[in-house]
Parts: structure tokens; sequence; C-alpha cells
């Protein structure tokens, strides 16, 4: 059956239905207000749980039994491990040996470890996924296999859809480094450690049924408690949850390419003589290798200048606890470890804070910390002439890349993404970007290694690097100078009519859809 596409305020047709739920289209930055209450899960009873606190249960296959599984339902589980979960895999495989079809996963984002799922989608165990999909999961969904639509949300957007009602939690799965009996949970102390839990919070509050699995179980109380065992219903113990040496992998090594060093030194300038790095500022930059390098430089300029961050938002590296720890910041405020250097300085120092997409991004709440942060350092995969960008698909349109908190770190007072000019010979900026996550209005600057553009509409920042030696060009300029090199733009992508995916905006309207490569 076709779906049924409207234009919305972006000017790109998006589905008014998505998994036989209504859509709203995207209207506009700020304009959709929610209405209503939030949901909330079922009220339970001491009586039904045991006395002297003890929840484990034998297997995952157990529990999954306990909680009442059956065909259609969904199941959520958590990233905390990027490439090293092993306890999502399990969950499915566990699923499968009950017999059930059609699930809907909902994961916060999906790894190259996790490809077995693919085969639990081809049996019709899986029916689809909800989450930022990278990898072999981005091919099967843009190859059009995946039997229903694949909805990309981002981390703010995910907490955003729980609290609503938009997606109800049948049964979450939370694998946790630590966890006591009762299911009070961290993950920040055992062999195992990830670093903070944030990404299940939500699950553990709203879900209907919650099941903490540890291959760390210890004596009560587990503290700190990320996770609290009055949200959960049952304990699963395995012999491992997950590799924590994996959380380092993908994106996060510092850049060695000389391309991406300049791009990383003009941002950590333009910061400089923009006037945002002074006192008491704040900045928040991600685990990619430019981004990195980026917070290198950014340190040695602080350091000469004698100037202190009150804050630094994490996904936490070794590059921000060494700021941390050399007093070039009072806090870092983390969603997430990427290296287990971050770990180490959140179970031990009390300024490295853990947080939640609750706190730093969740749309509809009553403020987040990302409206909060000074000069914000995102990456990009495409960049348009409206400031436009994309990071869930490259030129061709393959899904590649989850979303993160790439949408809800657009609201940042300064919001940077410094790209190279050029990947593989395709050029980034481009006259319309494939899939449209970002609205231009909120990015301020494209940083290339072939010049700096600064959106028209930020006039003070053109202002305030007038005199400058940093080589500020019309983005125009830049997309011209690159095509001429490359040969042209890019080849439009191959696409089919079937819409495989979509993608939310952080107030859960719709800003754009992915299409069947063919």
């Amino acid at each position: 059956m076709a779906v049924r596409l409207t234009e919305n305020a972006l000017g790109r047709m998006v589905p008014t239905e998505i998994n036989g739920r209504r859509a709203v289209p995207f209207v506009g930055v700020g304009k959709h207000r929610p209405e209503g209450s939030k949901t909330a899960p079922p009220i339970r009873s001491c009586a039904d749980y045991p006395g002297d606190g003890n929840k484990v249960v034998p297997d995952l296959a157990t529990a999954l039994k306990n909680a009442g599984i059956r065909d259609g339902m969904t199941i959520s589980s958590h990233h905390h491990f990027r490439n090293g979960d092993k306890m999502a895999n399990a969950v499915f495989d566990a699923a499968a040996s009950l017999g059930v079809r059609d699930l809907r996963w909902f994961p916060s984002a999906t790894f190259p470890c996790h490809a077995p799922i693919i085969g639990h989608m081809d049996n019709g165990i899986v029916h689809h996924i909800e989450g930022s999909m990278n990898s072999p999961m981005g091919d099967y969904c843009s190859a059009g296999k995946m039997r229903g639509m694949g909805v990309l949300r981002s981390h703010g957007g995910r907490w955003q859809a729980v609290q609503d009602g938009e997606v109800h939690i049948d049964i979450a799965v939370i694998a946790a480094p630590t966890a006591d009996p009762f299911g009070n949970a961290n993950g920040v102390t055992g062999p195992s450690a990830c670093g903070p839990l944030g990404f299940a919070l939500v699950d553990s509050i709203y879900a209907d049924h919650v099941i903490v699995v540890t291959d760390n179980l210890i004596e009560f109380p587990c503290i700190p408690w990320q996770i609290q065992g009055n949200n959960v219903d049952q304990v699963v113990v395995m012999d491992s949850i997950g590799d924590p040496q994996e959380i380092v992998s993908g994106t996060t090594v510092l850049t060695k390419s000389p391309d991406r060093l300049l791009i990383a030194e003009y941002t950590a300038r333009f910061i400089r003589d923009a006037g945002i790095m002074k006192d008491g500022f704040s900045f928040q930059a991600g685990a990619g290798g430019t981004a990195l390098a980026f917070a290198t430089f950014l340190k040695e300029m602080m350091k000469e200048a004698g100037v202190k961050a009150r804050f630094i938002r994490g996904g936490s590296t070794r590059y921000l606890v060494e700021m941390l720890e050399e007093g070039l910041t009072d806090y870092i405020l983390d969603g997430q470890t990427f290296d287990l250097e971050g770990v180490r300085s959140m179970r031990e120092n009390p300024h490295h804070q853990d947080t939640s997409p609750f706190t730093s991004y969740n749309f509809h709440g009553k403020g987040c910390f990302a409206s909060m942060v000074d000069a914000t350092i995102l990456g990009a995969t495409e960049v348009d002439v409206e400031f436009n960008a994309n990071v869930v698909t490259h030129s061709d349109g393959r899904l590649q890349h989850g979303m993160g908190g790439w949408q809800n770190c657009l609201a940042g007072r300064c919001v940077i993404l410094p790209v190279p000019s050029v990947r593989d010979r395709i050029p980034v900026v481009v006259e319309r970007v494939t899939t449209l996550c970002g609205p231009g209005e909120l990015i301020d600057v494209v940083i290339t290694e072939r010049g700096i553009a600064i959106n028209p509409r930020r006039r003070d920042l053109i202002d305030a690097v007038k005199g400058s030696n940093l080589p500020i060009r019309p983005i125009e300029e830049i997309k011209a100078e690159v095509e001429a090199m490359c040969g042209g733009a890019p080849a439009p992508p191959k696409l089919g009519d079937k819409v495989v995916a979509v993608v939310k905006w952080v107030d859960g309207t719709v800003i754009d859809c992915v299409r069947q490569v063919e």
C-alpha cells in the first residue's frame, strides 16, 4: 500500500502515518506544542514482589516469559556498550526460543555487533526497528527489507516519544555493569563498567516491565544507583553483558589527517576570536576525530589565555577528563562516556556528573541543558547552501549513521559544524542535503579546510570575527570551489518511491524521510 505524503514546513514530503500511527509533519522550529499529560506505567504492588528484595531469575528466557512476552510487543534496549554490546542479541535469541513474532525493537542505537538481529528480522521475530541504525542495520533498512518503517530519533526525541506516549515500551531490558538483587544498578563499577546508564533511565521509569541484566551482582545496596530498583521487575545474571573496550570503537580516535587537524584548529580559533572563549563559558564536542583534535587545540588556547570553563558537556573522553583534572573546567556534565578514562573519572570525581536525555535534551520538558551551551561542535555528512545538515545518510541515500544527541545540540548558542569539504572525492557542501536532519536556521557556522562560512542570520558572529585572520567565505563560494575540484556536484542518489524510514524532529514531528536505495 502506498504511503500518503504531505509537504512539511521545510518543503520535504513526509508520511502522514507511520506504522499505523498518525504522524505530524514538521511545522517549524519551536512551533509545535505538546498537549495532555505524560504517560505512566501501570501501578504495581509490593505484595507481588519478594519481601526479601531478591528479584533474580535464572535466565533471560524466564524473565521474558514472566514479563508476559507475546507477539507484537515493543522491546527496548540501550547502547551504553556501543559496538561491545552483547545483551540485545541475547534478548532476541531468547525471544526466538519462546516462539514470539513481530516484535518492535526500540534501541537507543544499533551497531555492527547487532548484525545477528537481521536474521531475526528475516525470520519474522523482529518486525522493525525504531532507533538509530548504523552500518548493517542501515543497509538492511535502506534496501527496503524491513517490514515496518524505521523511525530515527535523537536521544532527546527518544525520551520525548516515551514520555508523551508515542512509543509504549512493553518490556525494557537494561544491561547494567553492576546491580544488586533488588534491581538497583549503575554503569560506573564492576568489570564491565561503561559509564552512565542515562539512555535507559526513561525506559526504567515508563516501561510496563523492566529487566536488569548484569554480569556483576553484588549484595544490596548497589551504590550509586543510576537505575532505581523500585522501577525494576526482575534481575538476570549473564556471564558477560558487554565489552567496555568497544565503547572506544568507531569514531573515538584523534584524527591524524592534516586537513582535519586544520579544521579543528580553525574551530578553536573561531571560538577564541569570536569572544566565546572566556571565563565561565561552556562547550560541547563529540567523540569524532576532528572534535577530539578541536578539544586539544582549545585546551592550549584556554591555558594560554588563563580561561576556565564552568562546564563541558560530554560524551566524555580522556581529553575532556584531562581538562577537568587540570582545573580548566569546574564540571563535566556527561551523557555518555566514550573511553575508559571517562568511566574512571565519572566513578572517582564528583565533578564528573552523569546526566540523562531528560536533563540534557528532552524538548518536552521545562528547559534542558543543550540551550545553555555557549559553543556546540557537531559533525555532519552533508551541509547545503541554506545551512541545513544531514547526519544519517550520505549523498547516495544509504542509512549509515545514528542521530545521537545531534539534533538536540542544535539548541546551543553557537552551533558549529567542522566538516571536510570532500569525502572520498564527493563534495560535502551541496545544493540540497539528501536527508534533512537539522534546519539551517539553527546552524551558525560551517568550518572546512577551505574556509569558514558563517550563517548570514548570525550578523553578531560575522561582526565578532571582523579583523581576525580566519578565512571567512560565503558557503556558496566554498561549494563552487569544491565542485570544480571534484568535477561537479555529487550524482543524485538512485532512490525508489518506498519510504523505508522517517526522521523525527526533537518535538516528535516528521522533518524528513528516507527512501529505498535502488
